[in-house]
């Protein structure tokens, strides 16, 4: 046992034995203690201490290990990147904890017994990751600095491999050395005499420098740039629609490079009007800052846009890349640009894009916080946290301003620099000053953890520069393919309809599965608030627990428009529970065109439908060649084997269909009885009852659809139950039943009425 025995520390807040054997441990305080003479108090680890990652708490505890005489190392872990949850809990320990094992050699003999520095250590620091306000943080939930060796002076930790690290400006001077022709040894001596340290006192030692010489004869940093021009040039000539630009510097070396793929490019086009340009990460190999635009298509699906490598993180280097990408995209600019908080990147937004809205990412500020308020605040961190949280969450503009007085004031943050620059940028980052701009839900935490997740999968790409361009492109083709499968998946599910409103059947037909998930969360709480006439087309909605409060909404029948103060249809594109409720109150049962934003419509390949003249019994056949090919499409993107078969095999149905006669007749003397369009997947509601809904014009298709006729099988007819709809049948806007011309009219017929 070491002279300074330590002591031992233990949370049970996840529910969990937390000791390094995941047994219970003891607390052993001796009263000279190698903590109280080597440490000071705030580095310390403590149980409950907070950590913005897991790197940040590695760095931390291994501080506090140089500090005591020993070095640490990675230990166990709970979960796994990319699975699930992810990596949950995270244990560092002594790098003599455990014992080593013998490992069998390839030819299954045993390795030669090599020695080892473990002895079975017990100290370790045990972090589990918490979520709270969706925001990820880790927590010290176990702490022990109880050792069975002898613990290190100064001179001597430093020694340990864990400690010979090189600076990035100790790298550069190596580097530079070496291209002088200068010996190892010589370079050591001269980075001594710079330092001011004694002989060989230097932080790394003479084999450390020799390996990183090595390290920099097998990455020619002059080449490889050339290389990724090249390999550019190279897809530009295979793909026209393959966009790059890059700028070289005096010395005729690689300063920035941007580059876009074709599929990119047209995405774009359709849902390039929320934008994320996430510039937190780098390519460490080449010392490059890495920039990636995304953003979100009409199925929630992460959509990747566009790359850049800049060689400075300054305004000019911004202003190139943001000035390249919409070079990329014909001049077309986001509505809004989601960033981190970079006051360059802010000043170069301002100039290449002036009329987009710039916002910067609130859970990148958040994860800040932990740094800088919960030593300043203590105990009362958790409190300021939640205030914060429901402070950005608010709607009205007066409140916001009058609550953060309240909160500086409560919490006494006068003078904090954090507090001043928060307030400062608040147009920036709270969701008063956001919330009448699109932003496509990119600003939730759930996209914001897909979005992550890809951009994860790029940076593991980093491996040569020269193949940085193709592997991305790889990746990009891996999701577009997931996306299109999943998508696809999608629209062979039946919709399960929750309320019966054919505010929701209308919905169902138009939206896409995802945007339609959006609206039915909002028409399920619309029910829970009550709305009071205040004016001519002016109500007042709130929740029938509030006393006083909630949302002002305009409504002008005529004009089938309709506007709420809580600014969500224009923050999201997706109606409020406010206007809901005001549309079924006065029933309404139909949403205005320009309430289903084509951004979250179900694509189709053009505005006419090709089967709009389509004979009554061929309607049935047609059903069944697009449930086939749906079916085919979702089978045929499981391997690409399958994909050549059904590529080759279609063509070939193709070719003999048009060898086939076509009709005598013009299309356009077969009428089509039939009011609607075309039928869609089948819809199931809340009671489980099947219906098919039609696309039609605006005001056609709100109708409740014919019940599909089931086929006898084995002979056997079965029957199915008919479901009784008693709301409005013509899906006008503005009345009921009751008032319809069309129900209340003498000439009522089918065709009048469509499917009931």
């Amino acid at each position: 046992m070491s002279e300074g025995t330590s002591m031992v520390m233990e949370s049970s807040e996840n529910g969990t034995g937390l000791s390094q054997d995941d047994a219970g441990t003891i607390v052993e305080m001796p009263e000279d203690t190698i903590l109280s003479q080597q440490t000071s108090v705030n580095l310390v680890p403590f149980i409950g201490q907070r950590f913005v990652s897991q790197d940040a708490a590695y760095e931390f505890y291994c501080s506090f290990a140089k500090q005591c005489g020993f070095s640490i190392r990675r230990h166990r872990t709970r979960g796994k990147d990319g699975v699930g949850r992810g990596v949950t809990r995270r244990d560092f320990t002594c790098h003599r904890g455990g014992y080593p094992q013998m490992k069998l050699s390839e030819d299954g003999k045993m390795q030669r017994n090599r020695k080892s520095s473990r002895c079975g250590c017990q100290a370790y620091m045990r972090i589990v990751k918490r979520a709270d306000f969706d925001v990820p943080e880790w927590r010290v939930t176990g702490f022990s600095n109880v050792h069975n060796h002898e613990l290190l002076k100064a001179n001597e930790v430093r020694l340990l491999p864990a400690y010979c690290t090189i600076t990035p400006e100790d790298k550069a001077r190596i580097c530079m050395f070496g291209k002088a022709g200068m010996s190892v040894r010589q370079m050591l001596r001269l980075m001594e005499l710079e330092k001011g340290v004694k002989l060989g006192c230097l932080p790394f030692t003479e084999i450390d420098v020799r390996n990183l010489l090595q390290s920099f004869r097998n990455v020619n940093r002059d080449y490889d740039p050339i290389d990724l021009i090249a390999m550019c040039k190279k897809l530009k000539d295979e793909d026209p629609h393959f966009q790059y630009d890059f700028k070289l510097d005096g010395h005729n070396r690689l300063e920035h490079i941007a580059w876009s793929y074709a599929s990119s490019v047209q995405l774009y086009e359709t849902v390039g009007d929320a934008v994320v340009f996430d510039t937190t990460h780098r390519v460490d190999s080449y010392d490059m800052l890495l920039g990636i635009w995304v953003g979100v298509d009409n199925h929630g699906m992460t959509s990747f846009f566009g790359c850049v490598l800049l060689r400075d993180e300054n305004m000019q280097s911004f202003s190139w890349g943001l000035k390249t990408f919409l070079g990329f995209m014909k001049g077309k600019a986001p509505q809004t640009l989601l960033t981190d908080q970079n006051m360059w990147l802010k000043e170069a937004i301002a100039i290449e894009m002036p009329a987009t809205k710039h916002a910067f990412c609130i859970w990148h500020l958040i994860s800040k916080f932990s740094d800088w308020f919960s030593l300043l605040l203590g105990s009362r961190y958790d409190d300021w946290k939640s205030d914060f949280y429901r402070l950005y969450n608010l709607e009205s503009l007066e409140d916001f301003e009058d609550e953060w007085r309240e909160m500086v004031d409560k919490y006494g943050l006068h003078d904090n620099k954090h507090i001043i620059s928060l307030y400062a940028l608040r147009n920036f980052w709270a969701l008063p000053f956001l919330r009448p701009y699109f932003f496509a839900g990119l600003t939730s935490s759930c996209q914001s953890e897909t979005i992550n997740a890809f951009i994860q999968r790029i940076l593991s790409a980093q491996s040569q520069l020269d193949r940085f361009v193709e592997q991305v492109a790889e990746i990009v083709e891996f999701n577009d393919q997931a996306g299109s499968k999943q998508k696809m998946q999608r629209k062979l599910q039946k919709v399960c309809l929750k309320t019966g409103s054919p505010i929701e059947s209308h919905a169902a037909t138009v939206l896409t599965p995802y945007a339609f998930g959006k609206l039915q969360e909002e028409l399920l709480l619309a029910p829970q608030y009550a709305s009071f006439l205040l004016d001519e087309g002016c109500f007042q909605v709130k929740h029938h627990t509030q006393m006083d409060g909630g949302c002002k909404v305009i409504w002008v029948p005529c004009e089938e428009h309709i506007s709420c103060s809580c600014h969500h249809f224009e923050f999201s594109g997706i109606l409020c529970r406010h206007v809901l409720r005001v549309l079924s109150s006065n029933n309404c049962f139909h949403i205005p065109d320009q309430y289903l934003p084509s951004r979250w419509c179900i694509n189709s390949s053009s505005s006419t439908n090709p089967f709009r003249n389509a004979t009554r019994e061929h309607s049935e056949k047609i059903q069944l060649l697009e449930s086939l090919a749906s079916t085919l499409i979702a089978e045929s993107i499981e391997t690409e084997e399958r994909l050549d078969v059904a590529c080759e095999q279609t063509a070939m149905v193709l070719a003999r269909i048009k060898d086939l006669p076509r009709p005598t007749h013009s299309p356009n003397d077969i009428v089509y009885n039939c009011p609607s369009d075309l039928i869609l997947p089948e819809v199931e509601d809340a009671d489980g009852i099947v219906q098919s809904f039609t696309i039609g014009t605006s005001h056609e298709s709100l109708t409740s659809g014919k019940l599909k006729e089931r086929r006898p099988r084995d002979g056997i007819d079965i029957p199915r139950k008919r479901r009784h709809f008693s709301g409005s049948c013509c899906g006008q806007f503005g009345h009921d039943s009751s008032d319809c011309p069309i129900m209340g009219g003498d000439n009522l017929n089918g065709d009048a009425l469509g499917y009931i």
